[in-house]
């Protein structure tokens, strides 16, 4: 095991060279988190990135850099972030931002309750109580899991899951009749139905969501995917049916941890079909039988799987489907990924890699025992 010196020393070696960050060295973090460190405060700046990844990325700073100023930490930490956002995306941002900041100046919510973290009317009894004792027993004593480090639960309340599709109802109605231009889930499955909540003012909320309410399982369950460090989000409604999306082919999310609960309305078909956990280097290699698995979606109850465990859905047959998506992410975890080799702690393929090498090398040892007695 490397010592924390050695690790920051290899990383600072593998980190890319030429980049500005005030003076102080090429932009690099430590593989572990100073957890007793208290980083400033971002929450007053207006940048590309949420504030709260600037300050989750801070515990992850060199620790010569830790009692610098805010400023010069900030601008090591963009330099970072900025690897990840291409011009382009900077000024769909701010065209992003813009937008939102039309809808939430004269958008009339019809439930104006959801809009604040209310947790007991949100969630049921039985999770709020596992996420109070916050321990692995409590949280496994709600949960099962069908396939490994796949977990289904039930989370939401009734009246909740009846407020939050009313309210998409709702906003899609304004949108329309404001002649506004909806912006759908995202590109990558194509979903021509459905919104995204944080256009709408639901962006808060859905922050204290994550934080609060999945990053102390994620951190549980998800420690080798980012689930500790879970810093922004991308929440989302869909709707699938006979007259709307009807299936959605195998893919991954753009995300480490995704939280997937069914809202309601009366359907059927539409399972979830899962093809296990890969990394970049192998999205494509087949699953192995203990990695495939169907699940059936229940209204309020909560599927949570790591965003690189490959998965679809299945055609709804009959009726209409909403789904409330949570897709979670660690700008901790991406930035630390960048100079790893080998995934064989979550990649299903390279774990089985590595076992075969093992193998090959102890009957290699074996064998040179047996010459050596000869």
């Amino acid at each position: 095991m490397m010592s924390s010196q050695n690790e920051n020393r290899s990383l600072e070696e593998a980190g890319p060279s030429g980049s500005s960050d005030g003076g102080v060295g090429v932009n690099w973090l430590c593989m572990s988190p100073k957890r007793d460190h208290n980083p400033e405060n971002y929450d007053d700046l207006q940048f590309e990135f949420n504030p709260n990844l600037f300050a989750s990325l801070e515990h992850y700073l060199p620790p010569h850099m830790l009692n610098l100023s805010r400023d010069v930490k900030l601008h090591y930490i963009r330099n970072i972030l900025l690897r990840y956002l291409p011009e382009n995306d900077r000024n769909w941002i701010q065209k992003l931002r813009e937008y939102r900041l039309k809808i939430i100046l004269n958008y009339p919510s019809l439930h104006k309750e959801i809009f604040t973290m209310d947790a007991e009317n949100f969630f049921v009894p039985s999770f709020l109580r596992a996420i109070k004792e916050n321990t692995e027993a409590n949280f496994r004593s709600i949960m099962a899991e069908p396939c490994k480090g796949v977990y289904t639960f039930e989370m939401l309340q009734p009246q909740f899951c009846k407020k939050l599709m009313s309210e998409v109802d709702h906003f899609e109605r304004w949108v329309h009749g404001t002649k506004l231009k909806i912006m759908r889930p995202n590109a990558m499955n194509k979903n021509k139905h459905g919104v995204i909540l944080d256009d709408f003012a639901f962006e808060a909320m859905l922050d204290r969501f994550m934080c609060d309410f999945i990053r102390p399982i994620s951190q549980v369950f998800y420690p080798e995917l980012g689930g500790s460090s879970l810093d922004s989000h991308h929440g989302f409604v869909v709707e699938y049916g006979i007259n709307k999306d009807v299936e959605l082919g195998l893919h991954e999310d753009e995300a480490e941890v995704t939280l997937n609960v069914c809202l309601g309305k009366e359907f059927s078909g539409g399972e979830l079909f899962f093809q296990g956990v890969r990394c970049d280097a192998h999205v494509t290699s087949n699953a192995q039988p203990e990695e495939a698995f169907n699940y059936s979606h229940v209204p309020g109850h909560a599927i949570l799987h790591p965003g690189r465990n490959r998965h679809g859905a299945r055609p709804t047959t009959s009726g209409n489907r909403m789904n409330l998506i949570l897709w979670c992410r660690s700008s901790v975890f991406r930035e630390l990924k960048r100079y790893q080799r080998d995934f064989y702690s979550w990649c299903g393929e390279c774990k089985q890699k590595k076992a075969e090498r093992v193998c090959l090398s102890v009957m290699a040892t074996k064998q040179e025992l047996l010459k050596s007695e000869i």
